[in-house]
C-alpha cells in the first residue's frame, strides 16, 4: 500500500503544479485593468474605467488619446481577433493555421486587398490618417511594454503578435463591406443555372422583389453558349472565397419622432445581422475628450464607435444590399496568356507575384492579375474555365470597396462627433462602402435616414444590368461613374413620425436611379411597421419588446400547404395537432417551427435541387423560400415534376406529402417519437463560432458558444436558419447569424439608452467576461449605454 500512497501523492503533486502552473498563467495573461502604467505614446494622461461588464470609459484630454485608448484596450481584450482580422484582411490565414487555409489566402491575395489597402493609406486624409495613426499607436503601445504571455490562441497556433498597421485598418475596412456585399456570388450562380435552364426559369428560381417584374435583359443563356463557358466557370471561386452575399443576412433600425414617443423626444433602435462569432464581432466602449463623448458598438480595428450615441445624436444602420460588384469575363488571346482582350484590342494583364507561407509546408508562390476592370479573382484555381494549360477566359471583379479614394474613415468620423440629423447627413456624403441605410435622430426632436455608400451607373446599352458575368471586352458594360451622394434615397422628419428600414426595397417604385433588384423579401419592415403602428406613444420598453418578436409573417405563405399536407407516417396526426393553433410565432419551446423549417427544406429540395443539381443546389447557399412560395401559388407542375424519374410526373400535392413524411422522418430521428417533446430550439441553437477553435472538436466546447433561441430568418428578433449541415458536426438549422449587436436610445433621457452584443468584452476563454453577455443577449436584455460604476482604473501616465 505504500507505492499506492506515494502513486497518490505524486499524482496530487501534478495537480497541484498544474493548477498553481495555470494560475500564474492566467494572472499573467490577463490584461492590467488597476493601477498606472507609463507607456510610450499619449500626449497626457488617459483614464480606462471599466465597469461590472468589462465596458470601458476612456478619459482623456484630447480626441487622438481617446482612440489610443481605445487601441489599448481592444488589444488588450481582443488581441487574438486582432490577430485573426490582420490575417484575413492580408491573404495570411495559412500562416498560422495551415493548409486549410490555403485556398482563401489564395482568394485574398488575388483580391488584393493588403495592396489596395496600401493605396487607400496613402491616399486617405489628414483627420483620417491621424485617427488610425493614434489608434495605431494604442494598439502597439500595448505590445511594446512586453507580454507576460500571449492568449492561448497564440500558443496553440504557435504564432507571434505583431505590431498593427494602419494598412491593416484599412483592409479589416474592406472585409467588412465584403461580408456585406455578395452580389457576385449571385451573379456567377446565374451564370451556372444558364447553361441548366433558360432565363425564364431563372428569374422564377431568383425572383424579383414581390410585386416586381424581372429585370429585361439579354438571353444570357444563350450569350454563354455562344461563349461556350462551361459548368466550372466560378465554382472553384465561389468555394474558396471567404463568406458573403449569404441569404439571410440583414439589420433592423428604426427611428420613432417625438410626438409619438412617451417622452417627447426620439427613440432609435438598431440591431446588424451578422455573423455570431467568438469573441464577438462588437465591443462596447465610452470615449470621452473635451467636447467629445460618444458610446456604442466599436469593433476591433477600427477606430471610433460604428454605432451608438453621442451627446447630441444616436444612428444605427442596415445593409442597402445595393449592386456594387459586377464580374467580368476576360477573353485571353489564345496565342499569348500574358494579354486578354479590351475593346481596342489586346492588353497586357497587370501581374503580382506573391508567396503564401504555410504553416508545416513550403511557401505557395502565386502570380495574380488584374485588368481594366479589376482583379482577376480566378488566379490561383487552375481549370477554372478550360484546360489549366490554355484557359479561355479569367474572371475579374469591379468592387466599389476597391476603390482607392475611399471616405469612410471621413464620413465615420463625422458621425461621432455630428450635433445634428442635418450634420449627420452632410458627413454621409463622403462615406463609400459598404452602402448602409442609416437611421438618425438629435436632441431638438428630428429623426432622418440616409443610404449612404458609393453607387456605380450602368450604361442605357448595359443589356445584362449586372445581374450576371458580362463580356469585359464589351465596353457597353463598363461602369460610367458614380450616383451623386446627394441622390441617394434619403428622408427627413417624414408626416408620419417614424422611419424604419429592414433591408428591403427602401425607395418608391418611381425613384430615378438603379440601386438594386435583390432586396430582401419584406416581411421584418412589415413586422415593424405593425408595431409601430400598433401603439399611439412608445417608450424604449416598446422598443424592446419589438427586438424581442418573433412572430414571421412569412410563415402565413407556406404553412396552408402545411397543414394539407398528408402521409402515412404514425406521427403525422400528432404533428398536424402541433400545426393547428400555429399563427406563425417561432418561439423556441414550440414543435410547429421547427416541423414548418424542416418540411420546407425537404419540400425546397424535392422541388429545384434536380433542376438546379445536386451539388449546385446545395453549395448555393440558398433556402429557395421565395421561390418556394411563387410555386405553391402557381401550382407550378413544371418545378414540381422530379426531371429525375423519367416515367413518372410528379404533382405539387404529392412533393407537398412526400417532404412532410421526410421531415417527420427527421424530427423523430433527433428527438424522440413523442412529437410533444419536439422543440424548435433543440435544433436551433445559436452558435458563436470561435477561429479557428471550433473546428478542433476537443477544443470547441472551451472556445465556441452555445444557446438555444427561438425566431428565424424573417421574424424582427433574427436567428437565421442554416439549411445546410454543418461542415464539422452535421447539425441542421443552426443559427450562426443574427443581432450581433442591439442598441436601444433615448434622445430625451440618454440615461434609459441601453446596448448589448452576443458574447462578452474579453477574448479570453477563461474570463468572466467571455460569455458574460450571452444569457442577457438570448434573452433580449440589455446594459446601459451610459453610467455604470467604475470597478476598476487603469491610469496611463505618458512616458517621458
Amino acid at each position: 500500500m505504500k507505492w499506492l500512497r506515494r502513486f497518490a501523492a505524486l499524482v496530487l503533486l501534478l495537480v497541484l503544479v498544474v493548477a498553481a502552473a495555470w494560475f500564474i498563467y492566467v494572472k499573467q495573461v490577463s490584461p492590467q485593468v488597476d493601477g498606472s502604467m507609463s507607456i510610450a505614446g499619449p500626449k497626457a494622461e488617459i483614464r480606462i474605467e471599466r465597469d461590472a461588464n468589462g465596458i470601458p470609459t476612456i478619459k482623456a484630454m484630447s480626441v487622438d488619446d481617446a482612440l489610443f485608448g481605445l487601441g489599448f484596450v481592444h488589444a488588450q481584450d481582443r488581441l487574438w481577433q486582432l490577430e485573426t482580422h490582420r490575417r484575413i484582411g492580408s491573404g495570411r490565414l495559412a500562416e498560422a493555421f495551415g493548409e486549410a487555409a490555403l485556398d482563401n489566402d489564395k482568394f485574398l491575395r488575388a483580391l488584393g486587398v493588403r495592396r489596395t489597402a496600401a493605396v487607400q493609406w496613402a491616399n486617405a486624409s489628414a483627420p483620417a490618417k491621424a485617427a488610425v495613426l493614434a489608434y495605431t499607436a494604442g494598439i502597439n503601445a500595448y505590445l511594446a511594454q512586453g507580454l507576460k504571455a500571449r492568449p492561448p490562441e497564440f500558443i496553440l497556433t504557435g504564432v507571434q503578435p505583431e505590431p498593427w498597421m494602419p494598412e491593416d485598418t484599412m483592409a479589416w475596412l474592406t472585409m467588412m463591406a465584403w461580408d456585406l456585399g455578395g452580389n457576385w456570388t449571385t451573379e456567377i450562380l446565374r451564370m451556372r443555372l444558364a447553361l441548366r435552364m433558360p432565363v425564364d426559369r431563372i428569374n422564377e428560381l431568383l425572383p424579383p422583389y414581390p410585386g416586381d417584374k424581372p429585370l429585361v435583359t439579354a438571353d444570357y443563356a444563350a450569350l454563354y453558349r455562344d461563349l461556350k463557358i462551361d459548368g466550372r466557370t466560378g465554382q472553384q471561386a465561389l468555394l474558396m472565397a471567404p463568406e458573403s452575399g449569404i441569404e439571410g443576412i440583414g439589420s433592423n433600425n428604426w427611428v420613432v419622432h417625438g410626438s409619438h414617443t412617451t417622452t417627447g423626444k426620439p427613440l432609435l433602435a438598431n440591431d446588424p445581422h451578422l455573423k455570431l462569432t467568438a469573441p464577438a464581432l462588437w465591443y462596447l466602449a465610452r470615449l470621452e475628450a473635451p467636447g467629445f463623448k460618444v458610446a456604442g458598438a466599436t469593433m476591433p480595428g477600427l477606430p471610433g464607435v460604428v454605432l451608438g450615441q453621442n451627446e447630441n445624436i444616436a444612428w444605427g444602420f442596415t445593409n442597402t444590399g445595393p449592386d456594387v460588384q459586377d464580374i467580368y469575363i476576360e477573353r485571353i488571346k489564345p496565342d499569348d496568356p500574358t494579354q486578354y482582350q479590351t475593346p481596342t484590342g489586346w492588353a497586357p494583364f497587370e501581374t503580382v507575384n506573391e508567396i503564401i507561407k504555410v504553416k508545416g509546408k513550403p511557401d505557395v508562390a502565386i502570380t495574380v492579375r488584374a485588368t481594366r476592370h479589376g482583379p482577376v479573382i480566378s488566379d490561383g484555381l487552375e481549370g477554372l474555365t478550360g484546360p489549366a494549360s490554355r484557359p479561355t477566359y479569367a474572371l475579374a471583379m469591379r468592387w466599389t470597396a476597391l476603390d482607392t479614394d475611399l471616405g469612410t474613415l471621413d464620413a465615420s468620423i463625422g458621425f461621432n462627433t455630428a450635433r445634428s440629423v442635418a450634420e449627420f447627413v452632410a458627413a454621409s456624403a463622403k462615406y463609400s462602402a459598404p452602402m448602409q441605410n442609416m437611421v438618425v435622430a438629435d436632441r431638438e426632436g428630428h429623426i432622418g435616414v440616409v443610404s449612404a455608400g458609393r453607387v456605380p451607373l450602368r450604361k442605357p446599352e448595359n443589356d445584362l444590368k449586372g445581374q450576371v458575368p458580362a463580356p469585359g471586352w464589351d465596353a457597353r458594360y463598363d461602369w460610367n461613374g458614380y450616383l451623386e451622394a446627394g441622390l441617394t434615397p434619403r428622408e427627413i422628419d417624414p408626416e408620419r413620425g417614424w422611419i424604419g428600414t429592414a433591408n428591403q426595397r427602401i425607395h418608391p417604385v418611381d425613384y430615378p436611379h438603379y440601386l438594386t433588384s435583390e432586396w430582401t423579401v419584406p416581411y421584418r419592415m412589415q413586422r415593424i411597421e405593425q408595431m409601430l403602428k400598433a401603439k399611439p406613444q412608445h417608450n424604449i420598453d416598446s422598443l424592446r419588446d419589438m427586438q424581442a418578436d418573433v412572430l414571421s409573417l412569412a410563415t402565413p405563405k407556406v404553412l396552408p400547404y402545411l397543414q394539407k399536407a398528408k402521409s402515412a407516417h404514425p406521427l403525422a396526426a400528432a404533428a398536424q395537432e402541433q400545426l393547428a393553433g400555429f399563427d406563425g410565432t417561432m418561439a423556441a419551446d414550440k414543435a410547429a417551427p421547427l416541423i414548418l423549417w424542416s418540411w420546407t427544406r425537404h419540400l425546397a429540395q424535392l422541388i429545384f435541387a434536380d433542376e438546379v443539381g445536386d451539388k449546385l443546389y446545395e453549395r448555393s447557399g440558398r433556402s429557395y423560400r421565395d421561390a418556394l412560395e411563387g410555386v405553391l401559388e402557381r401550382k407550378d407542375a413544371w418545378w414540381c415534376d422530379n426531371k429525375d424519374t423519367k416515367d413518372v410526373v410528379e404533382t405539387c400535392d404529392q412533393m407537398i406529402d412526400l417532404a412532410f413524411t421526410k421531415a417527420l422522418e427527421e424530427i423523430q430521428a433527433q428527438q424522440g417519437p413523442d412529437v410533444s417533446t419536439w422543440q424548435w430550439s433543440k435544433a436551433h441553437v445559436a452558435r458563436s463560432e470561435h477561429r479557428p477553435l471550433s473546428r478542433v472538436k476537443p477544443l470547441a466546447k472551451w472556445f465556441e458558444l452555445r444557446t438555444p433561441v427561438g425566431g428565424d430568418t424573417y421574424t424582427l428578433n433574427v436567428s437565421r436558419v442554416n439549411l445546410r449541415p454543418d461542415a464539422t458536426t452535421g447539425e441542421l438549422y443552426l443559427d450562426e447569424h443574427g443581432p450581433s449587436f442591439r442598441g436601444l436610445y433615448d434622445l430625451g433621457d440618454p440615461s434609459q439608452s441601453r446596448f448589448m452584443h452576443s458574447s462578452g468584452q474579453s477574448g479570453l476563454f477563461f474570463s468572466p467576461h467571455y460569455k458574460s453577455f450571452v444569457q442577457p443577449w438570448a434573452k433580449v436584455e440589455y446594459v446601459p449605454v451610459w453610467g455604470g460604476a467604475a470597478e476598476s482604473v487603469l491610469v496611463l501616465q505618458p512616458r517621458k
